[in-house]
């Protein structure tokens, strides 16, 4: 019999965002003994006034037995798995002040779908070098089509852990339950771009449907988006059926459709007219497709990766590019063949 791992296993939260929220509930009603630590102390007055949080994941009560904190050394003290929901672009911060702490955890998983500006560094990458110590392969990334507001209702959702293979059996059996399925993959790399890729397509797919383009463009961006999220993945050297799975056409049909997508959402008001920054001051929450846009634009030069929607987005959003013109510039592109790599 394999041995369970999720109950009583001690267990910290870094970011209690939507994301970190549900996961907290999910993991205490697993058995875990959860800390969640918000580094923002509004924040965490609201949380702990609140129990809970009206405006990232209304009408969720955090679960008992729950401890909140904004002390990070009293957060990972005793801590045996920790999870990671920062933001992509914070993340670096947090781990340099987990560094200079004494504790390492066996088991960090990564929720988080980004890359890093500056240094594009996948985000196990930023974890395993800014937070040195920690065992080797140390690192579990889960990923897949998983919108928090689904998971937190209990809403069946299934997704994958990428990494070393024990810890990612550690990861299935402490997340795993009738509601919340984890598979298992080796494709740390493949699993990690396709999570940050497909919220810049997402953003794509909402401009269009911003300009009021229907399910015929929705269904090409989609297809043509995975095309180039996999040239790109298999040039850094993913296996091209990790795109084909959860982390990849999963994940980016859900987030390119859904009313919970928050690059979606940025996609389709920049679409309507707003400009970026208008549409990120009405927002409580991190869109990461937004600043994974330049640093895929960036990769793709790296690697010599043709990557059209990407650099279109990247216009539109950054250098003031009408949105109808990007469509038009892609419908007139050089006529090719569609197959893959094509």
């Amino acid at each position: 019999m394999e041995e369970s791992f999720g109950v009583n296993e001690r267990v910290t939260i870094l970011g209690a965002g939507s994301w970190g929220l549900a996961c907290g509930n999910l993991l205490t009603a697993n058995g875990a003994r959860v800390t969640l630590w918000e580094f923002d102390p509004a924040e965490l007055a609201l949380l702990r006034r609140e129990q809970g949080h009206p405006r990232k994941l209304p009408g969720i009560k955090i679960a008992s037995g729950i401890r909140l904190t904004g002390d990070l050394d009293e957060a990972i003290t005793d801590a045996e798995i920790v999870i990671c929901a920062v933001p992509t672009q914070q993340i670096a911060s947090v781990c340099v002040r987990l560094a200079a702490l004494p504790m390492r955890p066996d088991l960090v998983v990564n929720l988080s779908k980004g890359i890093e500006e500056q240094t594009l560094r996948r985000v196990s990458q930023i974890i395993s070098e800014d937070w040195p110590g920690l065992p080797a392969d140390g690192v579990v990334t889960l990923s897949g089509p998983s919108h928090a507001e689904e998971v937190a209702l209990g809403l069946p959702t299934t997704v994958v852990a990428a990494g070393e293979e024990s810890r990612c059996r550690r990861t299935q059996e402490l997340f795993s339950n009738p509601t919340f399925r984890v598979y298992r993959s080796h494709d740390l790399v493949g699993v990690e771009l396709g999570g940050a890729v497909k919220n810049v397509i997402a953003i794509a797919a909402g401009i269009a449907r911003g300009l009021g383009f229907g399910d015929n463009t929705q269904g090409a961006l989609i297809t043509r988006g995975l095309a180039e999220m996999t040239r790109l993945a298999v040039v850094m050297g993913a296996d091209p059926a990790t795109l084909s799975g959860l982390s990849g056409v999963g994940d980016l049909v859900t987030t390119c459709i859904s009313q919970h997508s928050r690059n979606q959402y940025v996609g389709f008001h920049i679409g309507r007219g707003q400009t970026l920054s208008q549409v990120l001051a009405g927002m409580v929450m991190v869109a990461e497709g937004v600043t994974t846009c330049r640093s895929t634009r960036e990769l793709a030069h790296k690697y010599g990766v043709d990557m059209p929607i990407t650099e279109a987005v990247c216009a539109v959003l950054f250098e003031q590019l009408p949105a109808r013109q990007a469509v038009t510039a892609l419908m007139t592109r050089p006529l090719k063949a569609e197959q893959w790599p094509a």
